[in-house]
């Protein structure tokens, strides 16, 4: 059975703690589907094309990662994918606790996917988009948080 793994968020933007997540579950699945989802509490400062055209342009070296923009629930998603996995990035305890509420429920809802979780690389563990998209706001260099396809996309908009 082929292992497919949805990693889902908002990647508003992708930072260099999401491509850390993503570069080390490569060897432990055969398709990663980073799910580009809606969040109703969160306004996005990005595209969900150009959040996609990010996932691509980094990726485009391996036939393993793809980029997917969803809606509702990342459960019913994982079933359309035919995924079996969820992989969800942890950075602190408190992570942890709020994923782990997540995941819970959606065992409860799909005993089949299970979710995986990975720590961050301690290096990235201060990366989060929030911050990010704060510091790019207020005219900062939030390149030490970046991938370079996104400090592209930045620098060509000012």
């Amino acid at each position: 059975m082929e292992r497919i793994c949805l990693f889902p968020g908002t990647f508003d933007p992708l930072t260099l703690g999401h491509v850390d997540i993503i570069n080390r579950s490569i060897n432990l699945f055969d398709k990663i589907v980073v799910g580009v989802g809606s969040n109703a509490n969160k306004t996005p400062m990005f595209t969900a094309e150009q959040r996609l055209e990010w996932i691509a342009q980094i990726y485009k070296h391996t036939n393993k990662v793809f980029g997917a923009v969803y809606d509702g629930l990342t459960i019913d998603y994982c079933k359309k994918i035919g995924a079996n996995f969820i992989l969800r990035g942890i950075r602190y305890v408190s992570d942890f606790e709020y994923e782990k509420t997540i995941a819970d429920a959606n065992r409860t809802m799909d005993s089949s996917i299970e979710t995986i979780f990975l720590t961050g690389e301690p290096k990235y563990t201060s990366v989060a988009s929030t911050i990010v998209r704060d510091i790019i706001r207020n005219g900062g260099d939030a390149s030490p948080f970046l991938p370079q396809a996104v400090i592209d996309t930045i620098k060509s908009r000012i």
